[in-house]
């Protein structure tokens, strides 16, 4: 009989994580790939995901991995926004805010860290 042990998860320093990306897909499938890669690598790691509440684009495919990969997920979306990128039901826990300036202060308060994709506009990363 062979005896199979479980592959250790490696670990981080860090328990959230935000990532800013996109409420869109982008043109390239690279965008999208790097979205799951990094679902992917949050779940291996056990970080949990902080990010824009979107259940489109690339915010919706991060959100789905890690969701299903048995992580955390805390969305921050303005109440505006919520028609237009909530489509059907979200993962995880929504918390939705007034405005885009009350978004990045709650993404900032929640996360650890930060990880800008591509479809993020970098001046929202960097203006808080």
């Amino acid at each position: 009989m062979e005896l199979i042990l479980p592959v250790p998860r490696k670990s981080s320093k860090f328990k959230r994580i935000c990532v800013f990306c996109g409420s869109s897909s982008g043109k390239k499938t690279s965008y999208s790939d790097a979205a799951l890669d990094l679902g992917r690598e949050l779940v291996e790691r056990k970080i949990d995901l902080v990010y824009g509440g979107g259940s489109v684009g690339l915010m919706g495919l991060l959100a789905q991995k890690v969701h299903e990969g048995g992580c955390h997920v805390t969305g921050v979306i303005p109440k505006a926004l919520m028609p237009s990128e909530i489509s059907g039901s979200s993962v995880g826990e929504v918390r939705a805010v007034t405005d885009m300036h009350q978004r990045k202060a709650e993404m900032a308060r929640q996360a650890d860290a930060f990880i800008a994709l591509p479809g993020c506009y970098l001046q929202v990363a960097m203006e808080h």
